[in-house]
C-alpha cells in the first residue's frame, strides 16, 4: 500500500488518486535567471524519482513543471547582461534542459512558461477582483489573504502572527499602498522601460504566485493529485497558490502536497542558496563530475531529508556506484557460458528482493532502505556470477530487476561488448607478465587497455574489465 507524507496534514496517507491508475502532478520549476545550482537540481531529480517510481508501480503520470521567465531577479539581471528578459529566459532554459538531461532526469509532459500564460493570468486575477478576494490600487492588484479562511494550513501559520510580522517591517510605498500588511501582490505596475503587459487595471506585469496557480489548473484542471516542490516554497509561495486557486475554483487545489529538503553545505549544514552565495552550479559540477555519481548522490536521499554536500559524500557515491557497476558487468561476463534453466533458489531470493524493495518504496519513497535492498540484490549477483554453473533465465532475471530498480534512481548500465582478439590477448599478455612479476610490463598493457576505453578489476574472480 503506496504512502506519501502530506505537508498539509503533517502525515503520511495512503495514495489514492483522483482517477485510477492516473496522476496529475506540478512540480513548481526554477526561475530562469541564472545556471542552476545542486539545490536546485535535487527537487528536479528527487520529484523525477519518485515519477519513475509512480510509473514503475503502474502509474500514467502527467507531470507538468513551469519555468518562471518574468520577475524582479530576471529584470535585474537581464539589464545586467545587456539582453531583454526573452533573451536571458532562453538562455537558462536551454542551459536547465542541457543539464537535466545529463542527469537523466525525464522530460516534463509540459514545461510552460509564465510569459506564454498572459491572457489566462489576467483573467484568473479578474475573476478573484469580480468575487472580491483581491483589489486594484495605483496598477498593482493584491489579494486579501484574511478573507481566505484556510489562509496558513499548510504552512501552519497563524494569521494573526503574520500580520504582526509584517507590520513590524519598515512602511514602505507599497505596503501603504495595502489595506492589510499580509496581502500579497498578483500583478505589479510597470517601472518605465520594464517588460509588461496591458490589462484592465493598468500596465504591468503578474506577480510570482499567481503564475502557478494559473499553470496549474489550465494543464491540470481545478484539482490535482501532487504539488511538489522545495520546502522553502511552503510559504508564502505554496500557501498563496492555495488561497488563489480555490478561491477562484471553491474546490480543493491540491490532496497531497509533497516537499523536498535542503542540499547543505560547510560544517553548519547551511542551506545552499543563490541569495547565500554558497552554491555550486550543476552546469560547473559537470565538468568534473560523472553526470550519473551527481544523480545517484541525489536520488538516494529520501526526499523529504537534508543532503549534506561534500567532495567526500560524492567520492562516496562514486564507490558505490562502481561497486554496483561490477555486481553488473560480473553478472554479464557469465553470460556467454549460461546454460539453459533458471535456479528456483535464487528465485525465490529475487521473488523476497522484490517484496521489499516495494515494501521500502511505499512508505513515502524510502530510497535508503529501496537501495538497502539493491546492494542485496547486486551481492546475489556477485555470489553467482562465481558459480561453476549458470543459467540463462536467472541470469536475465536478476539482470531485469536490478536494471528496473536502478532505472527509478536514474541510473542505468549497459553490457559491455566482448573484447576482440587483439584486446584479448593483451590481457592473456598482462596475465602473464604479473605470472613472471615483470610488473612494468603489467603496468604498460593495463595503461594501453585504458588508452583502448578499457579499465581492468581484478577480483578474487580472476581479472574483468569493463568501458570508462
Amino acid at each position: 500500500m503506496l504512502k506519501v507524507y502530506n505537508t498539509l496534514t503533517r502525515q503520511k496517507e495512503v495514495f489514492e488518486p483522483i482517477t485510477p491508475h492516473q496522476i496529475k502532478m506540478y512540480v513548481c520549476g526554477p526561475t530562469v535567471y541564472n545556471y542552476i545550482h545542486i539545490g536546485n537540481a535535487r527537487s528536479v531529480v528527487a520529484f523525477d524519482t519518485i515519477r519513475r517510481y509512480f510509473e514503475f508501480r503502474g502509474f500514467a503520470v502527467t507531470y507538468v513543471s513551469n519555468f518562471t521567465d518574468v520577475d524582479d531577479k530576471m529584470i535585474r539581471q537581464a539589464a545586467a547582461a545587456g539582453l531583454t528578459v526573452p533573451q536571458l529566459a532562453d538562455k537558462y532554459i536551454n542551459a536547465f534542459n542541457d543539464d537535466t538531461a545529463a542527469l537523466n532526469v525525464e522530460p516534463a509532459t509540459l514545461h510552460p512558461r509564465a510569459t506564454d500564460n498572459i491572457p489566462a493570468i489576467i483573467d484568473f486575477i479578474q475573476t478573484l477582483i469580480d468575487k472580491g478576494y483581491a483589489y486594484a490600487v495605483a496598477g498593482d492588484v493584491y489579494y486579501r489573504a484574511r478573507k481566505f479562511a484556510a489562509y496558513g494550513r499548510l504552512s501552519d501559520q497563524n494569521i494573526d502572527q503574520l500580520e504582526q510580522g509584517a507590520s513590524e517591517h519598515t512602511a514602505d510605498e507599497e505596503t501603504a499602498r495595502k489595506e492589510d500588511p499580509i496581502d500579497f501582490a498578483l500583478w505589479k505596475n510597470a517601472k518605465p522601460g520594464e517588460i509588461a503587459w496591458q490589462a484592465p487595471w493598468g500596465t504591468g506585469r503578474p506577480g510570482w504566485h499567481i503564475e502557478c496557480s494559473v499553470m496549474a489548473t489550465k494543464y491540470l484542471g481545478e484539482t490535482i493529485d501532487i504539488h511538489a516542490g522545495g520546502q522553502d516554497l511552503e510559504f508564502p509561495h505554496h500557501e498563496n497558490e492555495i488561497a488563489q486557486s480555490e478561491a477562484k475554483t471553491g474546490k480543493p487545489f491540491v490532496h497531497y502536497w509533497l516537499h523536498n529538503g535542503f542540499v547543505t553545505i560547510g560544517d553548519d549544514d547551511q542551506k545552499m542558496s543563490k541569495s547565500l552565495g554558497n552554491f555550486v552550479t550543476v552546469h560547473d559540477l559537470l565538468k568534473r563530475v560523472d553526470p550519473q555519481v551527481l544523480r545517484f548522490f541525489m536520488a538516494t536521499t529520501q526526499y523529504r531529508r537534508p543532503i549534506r554536500y561534500s567532495e567526500h559524500t560524492l567520492k562516496e557515491t562514486e564507490n558505490n556506484l562502481t561497486k554496483l557497476r561490477i555486481a553488473f558487468d560480473n553478472l554479464s561476463y557469465r553470460e556467454k557460458d549460461a546454460v539453459a534453466g533458471a535456479d528456483a533458489t535464487i528465485t525465490t531470493q529475487l521473488e523476497q528482493l522484490a517484496a521489499d524493495f516495494i515494501e521500502a518504496m511505499d512508505d513515502d519513497f524510502n530510497v535508503q532502505n529501496g537501495m538497502s535492498v539493491v546492494y542485496e540484490l547486486a551481492k546475489l549477483m556477485n555470489q553467482y556470477s562465481t558459480q561453476a554453473t549458470v543459467q540463462c533465465d536467472t541470469i536475465t532475471a536478476l539482470k531485469a530487476a536490478f536494471t528496473q530498480w536502478l532505472a527509478i534512481f536514474g541510473v542505468t548500465f549497459k553490457t559491455t561488448a566482448l573484447l576482440d582478439d587483439e584486446i584479448e590477448q593483451l590481457i592473456q599478455d598482462r596475465k602473464q607478465a604479473r605470472a613472471d612479476k615483470d610488473y612494468a610490463k603489467s603496468d604498460a598493457i593495463r595503461d594501453q587497455l585504458k588508452a583502448e576505453g578499457i579499465v581492468l578489476e581484478d577480483t578474487a574472480q580472476g581479472t574483468r574489465w569493463r568501458r570508462s
